[in-house]
């Protein structure tokens, strides 16, 4: 027996596994553990916090409920200038282009000035807004 032949014996010694190299180290995907944020020691993990459901490309957002802010538009009585005609309901609005087809409801408040006055029908008003319209002989159907 010399000492320069003696090796340990087979299965003894394995080689060293390359961590945090993607695919080239052979142990799994690059995604396949925590990454970023999550990887490091005190990281702050806000609860309930789910990552992966923010990359979805839109198909997740169109099933959430739609907000009341979102299909309901303001209308400043300065704006009513541009529609044609003495009556006042979404439809009118929606030509005059004062609001978006998307709107399904709209509320006028009391902000500039009535020029004429408005029969406003299926169209909600605040208190300021109707006291406008009154003054100028205008009147809103409920």
């Amino acid at each position: 027996m010399r000492l320069n032949t003696l090796k340990p014996g087979a299965g003894a010694k394995t080689a060293k596994k390359r961590l945090g190299r993607g695919i080239a180290a052979g142990s799994a995907r690059p995604r396949a553990a925590a990454q970023g944020q999550h990887a490091r020691a005190g990281g702050f993990h806000k609860v309930g916090f789910e990552a992966a459901r923010c990359r979805c490309s839109g198909a997740c957002r169109s099933r959430l409920p739609v907000p009341a802010q979102a299909v309901t538009g303001e209308v400043r009585l300065s704006e009513l200038a541009k529609v044609a005609g003495d009556v006042v309901d979404m439809a009118a609005l929606h030509e005059a282009g004062v609001l978006p087809r998307a709107i399904a409801r709209a509320k006028l408040i009391l902000s500039g000035t009535v020029g004429r006055a408005f029969t406003v029908r299926g169209v909600a008003a605040t208190k300021g807004a109707r006291a406008a319209i009154e003054q100028a002989g205008g009147k809103i159907e409920d």
